[in-house]
């Protein structure tokens, strides 16, 4: 009887060892611990049939008392067992907790990066529309510039010098900065010349002279005043602004015309 109950013990422990030894595996973990409690329920029921079949048997109460010893220590490793299965348990479901923390945090993560590229991927499309749009009124600017530069030197052509000064005058108020401004200018001096408004034009000029003078226009203005003078009756001061010419733009071709005018006087 005694190498039966050790032999029911050896069984239990060989059990347990395996079930210890996977206890972080969550599948094959479930897995023991159904088997576990299986055997465990089955021995239970042998133990107390056999017990039960000894106690009528057996009449000698030392071998009971013996049995009875056996059982309980059996007993104590049933219970172990169970406290095991109950550890185990307790592992899978902390193992199941962290799983699902891990898978959570995961797809914030993810969450966030994907909002990062969204967020990017917005701000290069605003970006891009403001700059095309930004070109379309670039285009639409100069498309406009031209054609109101392009009206002021009509009128001139056609002799209509009030309106064409007018027309230069509102271009330069309009688009100060423009390239065109320093002919605008010219032009409106020119305009003068034509009504033979002689002050107005040297004035006009010497605005061109004194906004632009790197501008190739500075030279045809000085010019344009030399010849303002002149026809005004005044030889002296016309002198001074074709020497004037040619110290300040000598390789141009209004300097040209300076030395030759010179050169008659």
């Amino acid at each position: 009887m005694k190498s039966t109950f050790r032999l029911a013990t050896a069984a239990l422990f060989a059990v347990a060892l395996p079930v210890q030894a996977g206890l972080f595996d969550d599948a094959e973990a479930r897995r023991k611990i159904d088997e576990l409690r299986t055997q465990v329920e089955s021995l239970q029921k042998t133990i107390d049939s056999r017990f039960g079949r000894v106690e009528a048997d057996v009449a000698d109460r030392r071998i009971v008392v013996d049995l009875a010893t056996q059982l309980e220590a059996l007993r104590n490793d049933v219970a172990r067992l169970r406290g095991s299965m109950e550890v185990l348990g307790n592992q899978i479901e902390q193992q199941e907790k962290r799983s699902r923390d891990l898978y959570v945090d995961a797809d914030n993560r993810l969450r966030k990066i994907e909002q990062a590229r969204l967020d990017d991927q917005k701000a290069r499309d605003e970006r891009t529309t403001q700059e095309r749009s930004t070109q379309e009124r670039t285009a639409q600017d100069a498309a406009n510039e031209t054609k109101a530069y392009d009206s002021a030197v009509n009128q001139f052509k056609l002799g209509r010098y009030r309106e064409a000064i007018a027309e230069f005058q509102s271009f330069i108020n309009q688009y100060p900065q423009s390239q065109l401004a320093p002919s605008a200018q010219y032009w409106i001096g020119n305009g003068h010349y034509a009504l033979r408004e002689y002050r107005a034009c040297i004035a006009a000029q010497e605005r061109v002279i004194r906004s632009w003078p790197d501008n190739q226009k500075a030279s045809d203005a000085m010019l344009n005043m030399s010849t303002c003078q002149a026809d005004a009756g005044d030889r002296n001061a016309e002198r001074q602004t074709l020497r004037a010419l040619l110290d300040q733009y000598p390789r141009t071709p209004a300097a040209d015309q300076a030395r030759q005018r010179l050169n008659r006087r």
